[in-house]
């Protein structure tokens, strides 16, 4: 018998033999990373299922592992997946420079979404402000200007020359006549001066004639104290008897506001006869509410216009601020000046005043931006990629189209100024939704149970999931109305 030996074996025997041995091991390796890859994805579709989350859209607290229906609203539960980093399903973390909104998250919107819900954005400007303070004044006369005409001596009117309230008088218009003895007898010693200096010789000492000239500038000085014209003097010297009246002459021009002359009636020394006003400039006394002072200072410029002279207006300014609230309107008295040549403003007219503040320059936010809490003030940034932030802002005067922003904003970031409350509705189901704890098992029971009941009949608005697979109002039909 022949001993076999590899020399034998043709080469080409021992290539198959090799090849056939490659290709069992390649086989074996695919089956052995097959069964990993299986693996690694049965272990991921568990852990993904594990956190996969159902919950109602209106009552956020409840929440399930399973489909099916809230057992208080009957509503369709809406699947939530565990928030990844990045992604647009759950809320986006805060800007870590902002302070924590408590009760609201930021939120990841795609922008086609915003879109058919209509959110617009403005940017925050540095602007100068202007603050308008509206109101209804009334005229009135200056007091600087209003004259009282006094007797400084007793007697009785004669003749009253101005008779009614409102006249127009000028600067040296008779008044009225009056009789005094106390006058006439003054009367007659300036007389008696006069001739005693007159009827002086020259050959008479010059102390005689300076006596004599000294009595008769007494009697003079002493009738123009009692406001007698030098006119009336000189007409009384020239008739050399004294007058049984005299008369008392307007010392101002202007509108008589008070009268108190009357013929026979008997005055006294200090007494007023007549008062004058000079309505060239009059006051005009606004009502400003205690909310608006702090736009309100002395020398700020003002504009009035009439109703009932459409098309005109007065330019003045404001010269004083009342340092007393009237109780029942808690309202501050503020007096303006408007110059009056044409005399068209008369006192008691009711007008229209608009007071124009400039308070410099500081940061604007629209109005339609801020959402009012009562407690604080929230705007939603948009920081681009559709991520919302909800921020709280320092607000100060509130302008014709937006507020002062004295912080929580800084130039140049973008706000949402329209959806607004669509977003802010989002945001707080985001944070209840985020810290809400899972119901228990029996919980998900009464979820398995209650779509049973609602299938026969029971309850009949069923309500659809969220438009775009995305939970809360902004996918809700019913509850994305009106911003």
């Amino acid at each position: 018998m022949r001993t076999p030996s590899f020399e034998s074996h043709p080469p080409h025997r021992a290539r198959r033999l090799a090849a056939r041995s490659l290709a069992a091991l390649a086989i074996l390796a695919s089956v052995a990373t097959l069964s990993l890859d299986v693996g690694c994805k049965g272990r991921g579709a568990s852990a993904e299922a594990e956190s996969v989350t159902y919950y109602c859209p209106m009552h956020p607290t409840y929440t399930s592992k399973q489909p099916g229906h809230c057992p208080i609203c009957s509503m369709t539960l809406v699947k939530r997946s565990a928030p990844t980093a990045g992604g647009l399903a759950g809320p986006a973390s805060p800007a870590p420079s902002a302070p924590a909104v408590e009760g609201r998250v930021a939120v990841t919107i795609p922008l086609e979404r915003q879109q058919l819900i209509g959110v617009t954005t403005d940017v925050v400007r540095e602007v100068p402000l202007e603050r308008s303070v509206r109101t209804v004044g009334r005229v009135a006369y200056d007091e600087s200007r209003v004259q009282h005409v006094h007797v400084k001596f007793g007697g009785y009117v004669e003749h009253p020359y101005v008779d009614f309230v409102g006249a127009v008088v000028k600067r040296g218009d008779k008044l009225f006549d009056i009789y005094s003895p106390e006058l006439f007898a003054t009367q007659s010693e300036y007389l008696l001066a006069v001739r005693s200096r007159d009827h002086t010789g020259a050959g008479a000492s010059e102390e005689t004639k300076a006596r004599a000239a000294a009595l008769v500038d007494a009697a003079r000085q002493r009738l123009l104290l009692w406001d007698i014209q030098p006119g009336e003097i000189r007409r009384l010297e020239q008739r050399g008897e004294p007058e049984r009246t005299l008369a008392i002459h307007s010392p101002y021009d202007g509108v008589v506001v008070e009268r108190k002359a009357i013929h026979g009636m008997q005055v006294s020394p200090g007494d007023t006869v007549y008062a004058i006003a000079d309505l060239s400039q009059v006051w005009v006394l606004a009502d400003v509410y205690e909310y608006e002072l702090p736009y309100v200072q002395v020398g700020q410029r003002a504009r009035m216009t009439l109703s009932y002279l459409p098309g005109r207006s007065w330019d003045g300014t404001v010269t004083y601020v009342y340092p007393t609230v009237e109780s029942k309107t808690r309202t501050v008295k503020v007096r303006l000046e408007f110059a009056n040549p044409e005399l068209l403003l008369k006192p008691d007219m009711f007008a229209d005043v608009v007071m124009e503040g400039d308070l410099g320059k500081a940061l604007v936010v629209p109005e339609r931006a801020v959402i009012m809490t009562g407690l604080k003030s929230v705007v939603f940034v948009d920081h681009g990629d559709g991520r919302l932030e909800p921020r709280i802002v320092d607000l100060g005067a509130h302008l014709s189209d937006g507020y002062e922003v004295r912080g929580g904003l800084t130039e140049g970031e973008r706000v949402v100024t329209s959806g607004n409350f669509l977003i802010d509705s989002e945001s707080r189901l985001e944070a209840a939704v985020s810290g809400a704890q899972p119901a228990p098992d029996a919980g998900t029971a009464e979820g398995d149970a209650r779509p049973n009941a609602a299938a026969t009949g029971g309850a009949s608005g069923k309500a659809q999931a969220p438009l775009g697979g995305h939970s809360g109002h902004l996918g809700h039909a019913g509850h994305g109305g009106g911003s």
